[in-house]
Order: structure tokens, then C-alpha cells, then sequence
């Protein structure tokens, strides 16, 4: 199974720290909101360097770029067993301008017909208590990581 890298944008806004998180599209995560959540991230190619993808994965799901130094996070394992690999960057992004790739998936299933989804429909910033309720619970520590390399 291939890692996974992603970057976990984060700001300042009004005084309080706020990261920035996208919910997954498709009709499997259509009603779901807490616990769902995720940082933009993806599948590191072979020979491709982790941070270089992280980048990618997060331009490919956001439409926008995660420029500037990098904070190396460390790395989570999901419930599926994959690793993810994460960075934080500072910075900001309107989640009014979200464009994302897409998939093609077959819905309903067994109907044959092939339908097309947003990889992420959905970004929105949260502050960190609100971040915690909506994320993905195997991606929590990357919250707590991006705390502790702030200082």
C-alpha cells in the first residue's frame, strides 16, 4: 500500500489558531460531517519526493498552492493501514474558491451508470477544539504535532 503525504495549511485569525481541513466527496461521505474531515492529502508516487506530493495532493483537491516553508508533523497511520506523511504550512485560502479533481464511481452501485464526484467538496477552517470534533480520529495527533512545532 503507497504512503500518503498532505499538508496541513494553518493561520492566525483574530488572535486564534486555525487550520484549515476538507471533507471528502463522493456519496459515501455525503451526510457525514464529525470525525470526517481530513487534511488535503494523497498518494506519494514512486520516486516522488513526500513533501513535492504533499504539495501536489493538496493543489490537486484545493485548486490552490501550499508555498513557504514546511514543518515536518511526522506521520499517522490510518484505520485502512496506510501511512500519511504531513507537513504544515502557513498560510491562507478562500474555501468559497475550492475546485477539486474528480472520480468516476459507480452510483448507485449496480445501477451501471457512472457518475462524477469531487474528490473534496467541501473546505472550511476550524479553530483547534473544532478541528478535533471534525477530523478524521487516526489524524488528530497531526493536530497536536502542529502545536507542539509551533511552540
Amino acid at each position: 500500500m503507497p504512503d500518503s503525504a498532505g499538508i496541513l495549511l494553518h493561520r492566525q485569525h483574530h488572535g486564534a489558531l486555525q487550520v484549515l481541513l476538507v471533507h471528502p466527496g463522493g456519496p459515501f461521505w455525503r451526510r457525514k460531517d464529525f470525525g470526517a474531515w481530513s487534511i488535503p492529502k494523497g498518494e506519494v508516487e514512486e520516486g516522488e519526493d513526500p513533501l513535492a506530493a504533499a504539495r501536489r495532493e493538496f493543489r490537486e483537491e484545493t485548486g490552490a498552492r501550499a508555498e513557504g516553508p514546511a514543518l515536518a508533523l511526522g506521520s499517522i497511520r490510518m484505520k485502512s493501514g496506510k501511512v500519511v506523511r504531513a507537513w504544515a504550512v502557513a498560510g491562507d485560502f478562500d474555501p468559497d474558491r475550492l475546485t477539486s479533481v474528480t472520480f468516476d464511481l459507480e452510483w448507485p452501485r449496480g445501477s451501471g451508470r457512472t457518475q462524477v464526484f469531487p474528490e473534496v467538496d467541501r473546505a472550511a477552517w476550524f479553530t483547534l477544539d473544532e478541528a478535533h470534533r471534525r477530523i478524521l480520529p487516526a489524524q488528530a495527533p497531526l493536530l497536536d504535532s502542529l502545536v507542539a512545532a509551533l511552540g
